[in-house]
């Protein structure tokens, strides 16, 4: 049996993979692998460890001969052609819940980051510009009473509220079905999108990224945000309207912004780039040497099971 590893990972997915005799390709480079090399190694693996960068479209799930098994290398899979997948019996998987935390620190350093002009401060600092201590030198904005809006109350979601809970914010959630656990611990309220975006201070984005969400925070939706209000995205730039955020931040229309996700990733609007009012991250959510790892190993873990015999670990529903 054979794998196709898509880019280099942590070593324990190629060890696990080997100790359980399965043979491993690796496309040992940072960047993504190419069409013509996906399916040049893709063609007779028997599974493939992707990354969301790899897109797995139809026109390659066609070229996948021997293909059980689909290890995503994330939460998201937007990057696979599921319908095509079901047609030819290939599992996908994903890797749900390990990089929760990770995220919700992220999401939180990124907050902090904007409310505070933490990358503002640093560079003036560094520029060599701090004179002294001075009554408004970088005014922010503090998190104790705020009130945050969560937009998609799944496990990302409901972390950074708990994280948000302890710096004593108020918090109100959207979200499909009602979460009365977690209502119950923070004191959360469920919400309609709309009134979430009226009366939040900071909104955050946790949603996967399909057609029902794409562009789901649209202009007038942004529309509503108050003029002191901050939106942070560590899901899917598809998901906002980002040309209009950008045409609110350049006109301080609201507070700022914090990015970890682009609509055109990994291209990112020049036009953010000359912006002071927002934090822009290079898609470092699941960043840690901890959940890095651990993603490793639940895809390898996925792909053992599939190739034995035995159910995925964390199957996508398909």
């Amino acid at each position: 049996m054979k794998v196709l590893i898509t880019r280099k990972l942590p070593r324990v997915a190629i060890d696990l993979l080997l100790k359980n005799n399965i043979a491993v390709q690796v496309h040992d480079s940072d960047e993504p692998i190419k069409f013509r090399e996906l399916v040049r190694y893709g063609k007779d693996a028997d599974g493939i460890l992707s990354l969301l960068t790899d897109r797995i479209d139809e026109k390659i799930i066609n070229r996948l001969e021997k293909c059980k098994v689909i290890a995503n290398y994330a939460v998201g899979y937007n990057n696979i052609n599921t319908k095509a997948a079901k047609a030819k019996n290939i599992i996908v998987t994903n890797t749900p819940d390990i990089l929760t935390d990770a995220t919700a620190d992220l999401t939180l350093a990124l907050l902090l980051s904007v409310c505070r002009r933490v990358i503002e401060s640093e560079m003036f600092t560094r520029s060599n510009k701090f004179t002294g201590w001075q009554p408004e030198l970088f005014l922010g904005i503090e998190l104790k009473g705020k009130t945050l809006g969560v937009v998609g109350a799944g496990r990302i979601g409901r972390a950074v509220a708990k994280r948000a809970a302890a710096f004593g914010m108020n918090i109100i959630y959207f979200n499909k079905s009602k979460k009365t656990e977690f209502e119950l611990e923070l004191n959360a309220q469920k919400v309609s999108l709309t009134k979430l975006i009226k009366k939040s201070d900071f909104v955050s984005l946790h949603l996967p990224l399909n057609s029902e969400t794409q562009n789901l925070i649209n202009s007038e939706k942004l529309e509503l945000l108050k003029p002191n209000a901050v939106i942070i995205n560590t899901a899917r730039g598809e998901i906002i309207d980002e040309n209009y955020l950008i045409a609110m931040l350049k006109k301080k229309r609201i507070f700022g912004a914090g990015f970890d996700v682009y609509q055109n990733e990994p291209k990112v609007n020049k036009q953010l780039l000359k912006l002071n009012n927002v934090v822009l991250l290079p898609h470092i959510g699941s960043a840690t040497f901890e959940a890095r790892s651990a993603m490793a190993e639940l895809a390898a873990k996925n792909i053992i099971n599939v190739l034995k015999g035995l159910p995925p670990i964390t199957p996508v529903e398909l």
